[in-house]
């Protein structure tokens, strides 16, 4: 209900300022734009055209211009990246926290860099070349090495007075986190716990050792799948001397979640997550024409076996109109088990202990639709052409298409990723060529052992 509401309201915005744009009245357009969140800015700039999408950036505060830079996609950035100069692109991201810079430090001119690098001090400078040093996509890119630490001989008093002096806290800050003296993580205690006790309560009895550190080395999809067990606001991140080097937050996984479910919606048509919605029209074409060949590929071997029964199809018509049902219904299928076995490897769902339980599920549910099924399509296609064997014919071979789909439905992910090859991305494609190439075999083969006999 929420995502409803909220593609409503992009909607609307969209649709006011396309029609702002189209008058020439920029006034309007720069009151709805500074009145968003960067998070929604960057929504809108990915739902514009190149052309009205470089209108609207230049009337974007500048102030806005880091944090929009984060909440937009790698081809949106390199478009918006090619609009400043680099005194801009200096100015919009050497505000940004260190993670923040983190992610967008790949997409930024070497001499950006080096000028933001020079603009920090010595400390967060350290910081940002520590986490750029870790690999992507791991707890140590998304920390932010900016965290309150304490120590176990102080008091709650103590602490208060430390973080007043201090000024202010990072965001999504529910917990400080208490060290040793080497600095390796103890435990945390929750903010509240330092409003509700006493001045002179010694922080060791407030700490919470129960919440594990994150490894640094962890990937991010493990890390996200952490959050989402556990309701964490927050989380320390350690190396392997359980020595405490930042933490993550919320607002980091919550993008990680979105990325990852648009790299499920995506790839299982071949495409990238990133990929801009008006990129130019060469390179969509030059990324999606490397699937199409796959794809084409895959259909000459359907086509090959369609074609070894030739001489079938010329004897019984029938068979050409029938065909097609068989292979849809196998693909249908197929893809409902992959979707399932996708998002369960996902999750961390899917493992060697529970293997053989999917297997026989998955079998068991193929079995029960391909025999109702087989049912529906082997009346009908009787009926049809008033022929009761060409209706047994289809309708075992629906049975075996079923089946088999959902053996590959289980079977091909995990096949491709035993390989290093992404399910999402590739398992749909494997998937039809299977359940297309078993559908056509087994309709045609019986057909000739059957009918032809």
């Amino acid at each position: 209900m929420a995502e409803a509401v909220r593609h409503d309201k992009t909607a609307r915005q969209l649709r006011l300022l396309s029609d702002a744009l189209d008058t020439g009245r920029l006034g309007p357009v720069r009151r709805l734009v500074n009145t968003l969140s960067p998070a929604e800015i960057g929504n809108l700039l990915e739902s514009l055209p190149a052309a009205k999408r470089g209108i609207v950036w230049g009337l974007v505060d500048p102030e806005d211009d880091g944090e929009v830079l984060v909440h937009v996609g790698d081809d949106v950035r390199e478009f918006l990246l090619a609009e400043m100069d680099p005194d801009e692109i200096v100015a919009a991201v050497e505000d940004l926290d260190i993670d923040d810079l983190a992610e967008l430090a790949e997409d930024l001119p070497d001499t950006v860099i080096d000028e933001v690098l020079k603009s920090m001090d010595r400390e967060n400078r350290e910081r940002l070349e520590q986490v750029l040093s870790y690999g992507e996509d791991t707890a140590g890119r998304l920390m932010n090495p900016d965290v309150i630490t304490v120590r176990t001989d102080v008091t709650v008093d103590v602490v208060l007075r430390y973080l007043r002096l201090r000024g202010e806290i990072p965001e999504h800050t529910d917990h400080l986190f208490v060290v040793s003296r080497r600095h390796q993580y103890l435990g945390r205690v929750a903010i509240s716990s330092l409003l509700i006790h006493g001045a002179a309560t010694p922080i060791n009895e407030l700490i919470d050792d129960e919440q594990p550190a994150i490894p640094v080395d962890t990937p991010s999809h493990d890390v996200a799948s952490q959050f989402s067990d556990h309701d964490w606001i927050s989380a320390p991140v350690v190396d392997e001397n359980n020595i405490l080097l930042g933490r993550i937050t919320i607002d980091d996984v919550v993008d990680i979640i979105r990325e990852h479910a648009a790299h499920q919606a995506l790839g299982a048509a071949g495409l990238d997550e990133d990929e801009d919605l008006f990129s130019p029209v060469p390179r969509a074409a030059r990324r999606r024409a490397i699937w199409l060949g796959i794809n084409l590929a895959t259909a000459f071997l359907a086509s090959w076996v369609i074609g070894r029964f030739a001489d079938t199809l010329e004897q019984l018509v029938a068979l050409a109109v029938l065909m097609p049902i068989v292979a849809s219904m196998g693909g249908v299928a197929g893809t409902q088990t992959l979707t399932l076995m996708v998002r369960g490897m996902a999750l961390g769902q899917v493992g060697s202990g529970n293997l053989r339980a999917l297997f026989s599920k998955e079998v068991m549910v193929g079995f029960l639709n391909g025999l109702a099924w087989a049912l529906v399509v082997g009346s009908v296609s009787a009926l049809w052409f008033s022929d009761a064997m060409l209706g047994v014919v289809i309708a075992a071979a629906m049975m075996i298409n079923l089946v088999t789909a959902a053996l590959a439905g289980v079977g091909v992910p995990l096949l491709l990723r035993r390989v290093n090859i992404d399910p999402a991305l590739a398992g749909g494609v494997v998937l039809t060529t299977v359940t297309d190439v078993m559908g056509f075999f087994s309709f045609l083969g019986l057909a000739t052992l059957v009918l032809l006999g």
